[in-house]
C-alpha cells in the first residue's frame, strides 16, 4: 500500500503544486489566510474530508477529518500558511500548509484498509499569532495520537529542538517637558527604555549559552525637543526549555525595574503575543520519517542532525502529544528563512519537487503509524517516559 500512497501523490502532483502556487502568490499575515485557508479547505473537501472551521474564533483554522468506519489510531497532519510581512513566503508556509494536506489526502486513500482517521489541522498565525497554543490549550490535539509537519530548508534534517519562548513588551511612563527651556521638569522614558537595553545587555553575560534576549524600541518619542513621556520596547526571550523562562523572565522584568527606578518612570510588563514551549521531539517517530525518507532516495548520510532554529507553536503540541518536524531540502543554495531568496525558493520547481518529497514521507510514516503497532506502542512510551512537560 505504500506505493499506492506515492503513486497517488505522484499522480496528483500537478494539483498540489497549482494549490501551493496558489497560496504563494497571494500571501497573507495571521489570522487574515482567508484564501489560502479556503483553497485547502476546498481541496481537503473534495477528498472526502469533513472540515470544522472557524475554531475557537480563529476564522482561518480547521481541523479536517476523513474517518474509515473502522477502528485505529488518529494520525494528524498540521499546515501552515500564514506570510511574513514584506517578505511574503519566505518562511515557505505555502509549500508546509500544501505538504501536510496532500499527505493527509493520501494517507486518507489506504484508509479503508488501515482503519483510524486522518486529521488535517489548519493552524494560522504561527509566526505571530500561534493558533497551535490556543488549540492545545483548548484540547483540541487530544483527537489526534500523533501530530506530523515538515518544514522546508536549505538542507535535509531530522526533526530537532525548538526554543521556549516568551513574548514582553515594556511600557514606561514620564512627564513630558521642552528639552531645552525646562528639562528639569520632565522625567525622561527614553533614558527608562536605553537603560532597560543597557541592563538586559549586563544580564547576556550571566546566562547560559542557550539563553537568546534580543528587542526593539517600539516607541520612542517623537522631536528631540520634547522630552519623551511614553516609551515602549518588546522583547523575545529565549531558552532550550519552558521550564526555565520564568526565572529568566523574573531576571529581564528586574531589569525593567531598575530601568524605571534609575529614571522615575513608571513600569508596565505585559505580553504582546502566546509565549512557546520548546519542542520535544519523538525519537520513534522521527527514526521512522528518516528511514521513509531514504527510501525515497535521500542518502543519509545527506540528512543531517537536527539543529535549533527558533522557537515554534509547535513545541506546545508536543508537550501533549508525541510531535516531529523535520526539515526538508527545497534550495541548492545556501538560502535561510526568511529571505527573499528564500521567498523565491519556495515558488520553484525545485521547491516543489521537495514538498513532493515532503508529503511523501510524512504519508508513509502516517501510514506506519496506522498499521504498526509496535511502532505506534513504541512511540507512545516515549513520550510517556519524557520527563520534561509544561
Amino acid at each position: 500500500m505504500k506505493e499506492s500512497i506515492t503513486a497517488f501523490l505522484d499522480d496528483n502532483f500537478d494539483l498540489f503544486k497549482e494549490v501551493a502556487r496558489f497560496i504563494w502568490e497571494h500571501p497573507e499575515l495571521g489570522y487574515n489566510e482567508y484564501q489560502s485557508s479556503n483553497k485547502l479547505i476546498d481541496t481537503l473537501r473534495s477528498f472526502g474530508f469533513e472540515v470544522e472551521e472557524n475554531i475557537e474564533g480563529m476564522e482561518t483554522a480547521f481541523i479536517a477529518v476523513y474517518d474509515s468506519g473502522q477502528s485505529g489510531p488518529s494520525i494528524s497532519f498540521l499546515a501552515e500558511y500564514d506570510a511574513l510581512p514584506e517578505i511574503d513566503h519566505a518562511c515557505g508556509h505555502n509549500l508546509i500548509g500544501t505538504m501536510s494536506t496532500a499527505a493527509g489526502i493520501a494517507l486518507s486513500r489506504v484508509a479503508a484498509e488501515t482503519g483510524g482517521k486522518v486529521l488535517v489541522y489548519g493552524t494560522p498565525a504561527e509566526e505571530t499569532g500561534g493558533a497551535k497554543v490556543h488549540l492545545t490549550d483548548k484540547g483540541y490535539f487530544d483527537r489526534a495520537d500523533a501530530a506530523l509537519m515538515c518544514h522546508p530548508y536549505k538542507a535535509f534534517e531530522r526533526s530537532g529542538s525548538s526554543m521556549a519562548m516568551e513574548a514582553l513588551q515594556f511600557d514606561f511612563k514620564g512627564k513630558s517637558a521642552h528639552a531645552a527651556a525646562s528639562p528639569h521638569e520632565g522625567i525622561n522614558a527614553l533614558d527608562a527604555v536605553i537603560s532597560l537595553f543597557n541592563n538586559v545587555n549586563a544580564l547576556r553575560q550571566q546566562v547560559t549559552p542557550d539563553v537568546r534576549i534580543h528587542g526593539v524600541i517600539t516607541k520612542g518619542g517623537t522631536v528631540p525637543n520634547v522630552i519623551p513621556d511614553q516609551t515602549q520596547a518588546k522583547f523575545y526571550v529565549r531558552a532550550s526549555t519552558v521550564e526555565q523562562l520564568p526565572e529568566l523572565v523574573r531576571r529581564v522584568k528586574d531589569c525593567a525595574a531598575g530601568a524605571a527606578m534609575g529614571s522615575g518612570c513608571e513600569w508596565e510588563a505585559s505580553h504582546y503575543e502566546l509565549g512557546y514551549a520548546n519542542l520535544l521531539t519523538n525519537e520513534s517517530m522521527s527514526d521512522a520519517f528518516t528511514k521513509n525518507l531514504v527510501s525515497l532516495g535521500i542518502p543519509l548520510e545527506e540528512i543531517e542532525t537536527g539543529n535549533d532554529h527558533g522557537s515554534l507553536d509547535l513545541g506546545n503540541v508536543s508537550q501533549v502529544i508525541p510531535a516531529i518536524h523535520p526539515y526538508i531540502k527545497i534550495t541548492d543554495a545556501f538560502h535561510n528563512l526568511h529571505t527573499r531568496e528564500f521567498c523565491t525558493a519556495a515558488n520553484s520547481e525545485k521547491g516543489y519537487d521537495g514538498m513532493l518529497i515532503g508529503a511523501k514521507s510524512l504519508a508513509l510514516t502516517g501510514y506506519d503509524l496506522l498499521t504498526n503497532p509496535d511502532l505506534l506502542k513504541a512511540v507512545k512510551e516515549e513520550f510517556e517516559n519524557r520527563e520534561k512537560r509544561t
